[in-house]
């Protein structure tokens, strides 16, 4: 049949979805970011819509489009009130901590932290656990005071010596930019902004995707508002640190 129904702009669509939630009936909902009238039958054509659109991207039109249809609607509006309340209730389940990500502090003997010469048979010095950025806690005590070593993966690879020259005395983060691809710069704000952090050291490879560690950090800093001492540690692949 040709009725009224809406047409969607999607070249003005800002993606915004105050038509969406201004749909009683769920015929509109946001996909790549753009409003999709999903259903022509469960467009009512009154256009509740309309008057919330900020871009004027929503407007009438007449055209051949499936009958509106009240039982298809109710249907479809329930599903949608089941999935958000199993959303809610699985938002409010106490999260699962797998043993292996429990925060905790490693005390290590005062000859195996002394300043010292190093001993013959190498010591570990990681202070924490975890230390991967992606799983340590934003507020875990053992940031209260520290000095952060935040340091590409590979660099312990690289470097023989890593454990004694910089994760001594310092608590120890690592990731990579590249594998992990996500953003560390909101996690270390957080971490910086939320504790009493006295210094920051990078530790990264001289390989160009590096970079991203570095650029994280300054960001990090940039955004907790604080005025902490920092320096970056370039290491080449085969070992050797070429800048200071």
């Amino acid at each position: 049949m040709v009725r009224q129904i809406i047409k969607i702009d999607e070249d003005k669509c800002n993606g915004c979805g105050a038509c969406a939630s201004a749909c009683n009936e769920g015929a509109i909902e946001i996909v790549n970011g753009k409003a999709k009238l999903i259903r022509d039958d469960y467009c009512d054509g009154l256009g509740n819509c309309l008057p919330n659109c900020p871009t004027n991207a929503i407007s009438f039109e007449e055209r051949e489009a499936a009958e509106y249809d009240e039982e298809a609607v109710k249907v479809h509006m329930e599903k949608r009130e089941e999935e958000k309340k199993a959303e809610e209730a699985k938002k409010e389940e106490k999260p699962h901590m797998c043993p292996g990500s429990m925060a905790k502090s490693i005390r290590r003997a005062e000859s195996e932290a002394s300043d010292g010469a190093a001993p013959a048979r190498m010591t570990s010095q990681l202070a924490q656990w975890p230390c991967q950025i992606k799983l340590v806690p934003e507020n875990a005590p053992y940031f209260n005071g520290a000095n952060l070593l935040i340091a590409a993966d590979c660099t312990a690879y690289a470097y023989a010596n890593i454990h004694q020259d910089f994760m001594r005395n310092r608590v120890t983060l690592i990731g990579c930019p590249k594998l992990d691809a996500v953003d560390y710069a909101y996690k270390l704000t957080d971490i910086i902004a939320k504790n009493d952090i006295k210094s920051v050291t990078v530790l990264r490879m001289e390989v160009p995707c590096c970079g991203g560690m570095e650029r994280a950090v300054k960001q990090a800093l940039q955004n907790s508002g604080k005025f902490i001492p920092w320096r970056v540690v370039t290491i080449s692949s085969d070992g050797r640190i070429l800048s200071d």
